[in-house]
This record gives C-alpha cells, structure tokens and sequence, in this order.
C-alpha cells in the first residue's frame, strides 16, 4: 500500500525558512521521482518541484515562482523527500502536498500524500 506523509509545516515570518519532508512507504522509493505540489487557498494547486531517481541521477526541475528560493532534495536510504524552502514570501502560504507516480505495465496512479499547512505571515 503506498503512503506518503507530508511534515514540517508550520507558521514563519516573511524571509524567514522552513524545511519539509515527505516520508513513502509501500513502493521502491529510490526508482521513482517525487514530485512537490502547493494549493493556496482560493487557487488550484500548482508544481513546485520535483526530483528524479538518484539512479538516473537526480535531476531536479522547480517553478520558476520558488527558483533560487526553494531546494528539493532526497534520501533513498530514509525513503524521504525534502523541500528546504528559504526566502519564504506571503504568496508561498499553501498546503503543499508530494506525489508520487507509479507505473505497472501500461497503467499508471497518482498517489498523494494529505499534505502539510505553511503559512508565511508577520
């Protein structure tokens, strides 16, 4: 059964960091990319990042709204994301979720983890 478990939201002044995590369980985490997502109150949910598998080396893509700002990062032996966000900005309050695809023969399933509330505010 997959899982992922979204933590390490919470309230932060403007410029001020915060790091998340997303823990997976139920699926080989080290072959599959993850992907960072934010909903902010209001709007649809929108990327922010994701990571590829280490085993293709890691590559990482971000919206350009978070680039420069935000680093997502992984630790296949912890089966864990991360999204180390600095610079953080009132617009960057959202429920930020990570999803993972997984692919078997020629089907394909999102999973998602519930998400976790960052809020930015003075």
């Amino acid at each position: 059964q997959v899982q992922l478990a979204e933590s390490g939201g919470g309230l932060v002044q403007p410029g001020g960091s915060l790091k998340l995590s997303c823990v997976a369980s139920g699926f080989t985490f080290s072959n599959h990319v993850v992907n960072w997502y934010r909903q902010a109150p209001g709007k649809e949910r929108e990327f922010v990042a994701r990571i590829f598998s280490t085993r293709i080396g890691g590559a990482t893509n971000y919206a350009d709204s978070v680039k420069g700002r935000f680093t997502i990062s992984r630790d296949d032996a912890r089966n864990t994301a991360y999204l180390s966000m600095t610079g953080l900005e009132y617009e960057d309050t959202a429920v930020y979720y990570c999803k993972v695809v997984i692919f078997s023969g020629d089907r394909s399933a999102e999973y998602w983890g519930p998400g976790t509330q960052v809020t930015v505010s003075s």
